[in-house]
């Protein structure tokens, strides 16, 4: 038996490593991810859900249609600048409203649930002149209806798009296009490291070196 032990541990050693070298599958979602507008044209994801934001005047708050992961540095952007002026600009501002910026990207073709379709290829903006207290899904719904929410309020449709589903995940080969901050993430990573092998597969072949220099020891140290 205890001559098996040094075969078996090298064998989980070997398993280890392969699983540490595959890449990680983790899911991605078919969903519509909510961004605020920052100075520069710049987007960061939001907080908040848009029922519960409320944009102060001069705000520019942008929505993306795709398949990709649920964190900010891996959900796809708005493909157009949040820039108020360009939106908002021949908006008069009047008492007791105030005027928010929105952009609405319906995404690409290769990210519409099967049968769908985008029902605009270019990002629409739109100027919503809404009450001083209002939030962004009442900004929203006041150019953008149809909208459409789950039971957990989660955004599952802007102007009646996508007409079926919410949220739902998919396969990770689907979630595989990068958006433009993850392609720049990855890009500075592989510079980084030279383009050399991940951290989990050295991770593992030196595992399995160690298992094995211990099964070498001990078969020594019978033999004496």
């Amino acid at each position: 038996m205890r001559r098996r032990l040094p075969a078996v541990a090298l064998a989980l050693g070997i398993t280890l490593a392969l699983l540490a070298a595959a890449p990680a599958l983790a899911a991605g979602y078919r969903y519509w991810s909510f961004w605020d507008g920052s100075a520069g044209g710049r987007w960061s994801y939001a907080t908040q859900g848009p029922s519960m934001a409320r944009p102060a005047d001069g705000s520019v708050q942008g929505f993306r249609f795709s398949v990709s992961k649920d964190a900010a540095a891996q959900a796809a952007q708005p493909r157009t600048a949040a820039d108020f002026e360009t939106v908002c600009g021949t908006t008069a501002p009047t008492e007791g409203t105030k005027r928010v910026a929105l952009v609405i990207d319906f995404g690409v073709p290769a990210d519409a649930p099967t049968g769908d379709t985008p029902p605009e290829a270019a990002p629409r903006t739109a100027c919503a002149q809404v009450a001083s207290g209002a939030t962004t899904a009442e900004a929203l719904a006041s150019v953008a209806k149809p909208l459409r929410y789950n039971s957990a309020a989660l955004l599952c449709a802007i102007s009646g798009y996508p007409k079926q589903g919410c949220g739902d995940q998919v396969a990770d080969s689907a979630a595989g296009t990068p958006a433009p901050a993850e392609s720049a993430a990855a890009e500075s990573a592989a510079q980084e490291s030279g383009g050399g092998p991940s951290a989990g597969l050295l991770a593992g072949i030196a595992a399995v070196a160690a298992l094995a220099a211990a099964g070498v020891w001990q078969s020594r140290r019978r033999t004496r």
